[in-house]
């Protein structure tokens, strides 16, 4: 999080305070005074402090006996040695367990100690000293809290949307994150029912409809978006208006990508264009996918790629028996290593360089390692390249995918997933015509063996190398101007990471020949991505030029082929179609592909 403290006035010392001996010791003396004040209270209230000498020197050592019961008792269960955050809801429950502890050891004493006790004092002293205990705790949490804000400079003013748990975290990480340079002055959410919330004295201030006028009211200079499951269109909403308030914005990344769910100083960033254009709400069956990859050995291919990587490292956490990561990109394979297991030696049987244009060498390859399940993201997949270079795209598309799936039936694989594209369905480019061969031969093989062969097909990822996002920041870099082809060009978008949660939900439902399809959203123009990749880089004014759609170009990308005919499966973001078999005998190579726009 870019922020840094503008200025430091002096504050209130509290470094003897926070050495720990003598924080535990102050808070075991604050409960001795707590059952004082109690037990005067009640001798007061109830016995009008008339009480005869028998009953004093009684009294005298119930309060002798309690000071050191909690004591003791305090530091054997370790509740005056750390064992909870002051103030929090955790100590006060082990407030309460401590104090009935005590009171009960203390009825106990009572025939043996002081049987001269007025009986009330017992039963009625624990809980208004559980309540003076709890009030002491609750001063200090708010002291400490005033004087770790009071006590900075400058503070710039936010705002956090989101009430909810991670907001709390938020807000409870820039209070106490002396290094950062904010204050919360309050929520906004969309929930009526929080509207009138008070969270550790910070206001819910209205929902986020009103998000400009309150940050113009409270005089605030950034808002935090504390929502991890929200989608990317919300987050586009609140965006431009955070953006029309000029508030800086930042988010949280998903919630599936917080460890432990829990919020972290770093997890606080910028708001990013896949934001905006990700953000689907993937819904992961944990125990279909790990039942058919945990402890299996798996193969990916492509595996230096965008998609490859990002596979590879999803299906790691699964407990694959080996996963070999396969690619003719030396460098990509070192990427990957070193994200997957933190080393980038290549000195291991896991790495292997090899072009699936070659069956002997992938051969030797399946024959080594044996895998049970193939992963095939290996691809061209640059449209103008492949327009250019239509014999390089069938030597990788088509008959490298041929290689793998001769292999995987040689191999006896039991699950094969092809990684397919939008531009095969009505394939109006080499690209999407390579593609659309592979899902053909992919499903003619599936017939063969009768094992869940399958393709997975879907839009154009966030993030991705040579991507349009990579080329529009480098453009923004320089200065403009950015290229689109046309103005009302459309494309889907997914992040990375969500369609490859899919690919492998997909392995795991995908039947025999299946081309499985996954929900992108709505589709959405370049233009509009342009424009607001623009503004999110603060550029005052960078031109955007039309160049015209490229051979073999869409106007309009679609999922599904207009003969084909969609059938839904048992997750809610994948749907499946049939695609005609073609056996490797019928295969060759057309000249071109009918074109439409």
């Amino acid at each position: 999080m870019d922020t840094q403290r503008p200025g430091v006035r002096g504050s209130i010392p509290r470094a003897a305070f926070d050495t720990p001996w003598v924080r535990r010791g102050v808070l075991a003396a604050l409960d001795v005074l707590a059952w004082t004040l109690a037990l005067g209270l009640i001798i007061g209230i109830r016995l009008d402090f008339a009480i005869t000498d028998v009953e004093s020197a009684s009294v005298l050592r119930y309060w002798i006996a309690v000071g050191i019961l909690l004591v003791a008792t305090g530091y054997a269960s370790k509740f005056y040695r750390g064992r909870f955050l002051v103030g929090s809801f955790d100590e006060a429950l082990g407030l309460a367990l401590h104090v009935g502890a005590v009171s009960a050891l203390a009825i106990v004493l009572q025939p043996l100690v002081y049987p001269g006790l007025p009986r009330s004092i017992p039963v009625l002293v624990p809980p208004v000293a559980l309540l003076l205990s709890a009030a002491s705790r609750w001063l200090y949490r708010a002291f400490r809290d005033r004087s770790e804000t009071g006590g900075q400079g400058e503070l710039a003013n936010v705002i956090i949307y989101g009430a909810g748990e991670a907001g709390r975290q938020v807000a409870n990480l820039l209070r106490n994150q002396s290094d950062l340079a904010f204050r919360v002055v309050g929520y906004v959410d969309d929930n009526p029912g929080k509207r009138h919330l008070r969270i550790h004295g910070v206001p819910v201030l209205g929902s986020g409809d009103a998000l400009g006028e309150i940050a113009e009211d409270y005089d605030a200079r950034a808002v935090v978006f504390a929502v991890p499951n929200a989608s990317g269109a919300l987050i586009g909403e609140v965006q431009e208006r955070a953006q029309d308030a000029e508030l800086d914005f930042f988010v949280l990344p998903r919630v599936n990508e917080l460890i432990g769910g829990q919020v972290e100083v770093a997890d606080i960033r910028r708001v990013e264009i896949g934001d905006v254009l990700g953000r689907h709400q993937v819904a992961t069956d944990l125990n279909a996918i790990a039942g058919y990859l945990t402890g299996k050995r798996v193969l990916i291919t492509g595996a230096g790629g965008s998609i490859g990587s990002e596979l590879a490292r999803q299906v790691h956490k699964f407990g694959p028996a080996t996963l070999i990561m396969l690619d003719r990109d030396e460098s990509g394979l070192h990427s990957v290593q070193l994200s997957v297991y933190g080393r980038g030696l290549l000195d291991n049987p896991d790495t292997v360089l090899v072009d699936i244009r070659d069956l002997e060498s992938l051969r030797a390859v399946f024959a080594e390692h044996q895998p049970q399940i193939v992963f095939h993201a290996a691809a061209l997949k640059h449209l103008p390249m492949l327009e250019r270079f239509p014999d390089e795209g069938w030597k990788t598309n088509v008959l490298g995918t041929l290689n793998l799936l001769t292999l995987a039936a040689e191999f006896d694989v039991e699950h094969f997933v092809n990684i397919s594209t939008d531009k095969a369905a009505d394939a109006t480019s080499v690209l999407g015509l390579t593609k659309r061969t592979a899902e053909q031969l992919t499903a003619w093989q599936a017939e063969q063996t009768g094992l869940p062969y399958i393709s997975v097909r879907f839009g154009n990822v966030l993030g991705s190398r040579g991507s349009m996002l990579h080329t529009f920041n480098a453009q923004i870099a320089a200065g403009g101007p950015i290229t689109v082809t046309h103005p009302d060009v459309t494309r889907y978008f997914m992040t990375i990471p969500e369609a490859c949660e899919l690919v492998v939900q997909a392995g795991a439902i995908g039947r025999a020949g299946e081309v499985m399809v996954l929900e992108m959203g709505e589709p959405v123009k370049i233009l509009d991505v342009a424009k607001r990749m623009v503004r999110l880089s603060g550029a005052r004014s960078i031109e955007i030029v039309f160049t015209g759609l490229r051979t073999g170009e869409k106007l309009h990308e679609k999922l599904f082929g207009d003969e084909e005919q969609s059938r839904s499966t048992d997750h809610p973001m994948i749907r499946t179609v049939a695609v005609p078999t073609l056996a490797p005998d019928d295969l060759r190579m057309p000249t071109r592909p009918d074109r439409e726009s």
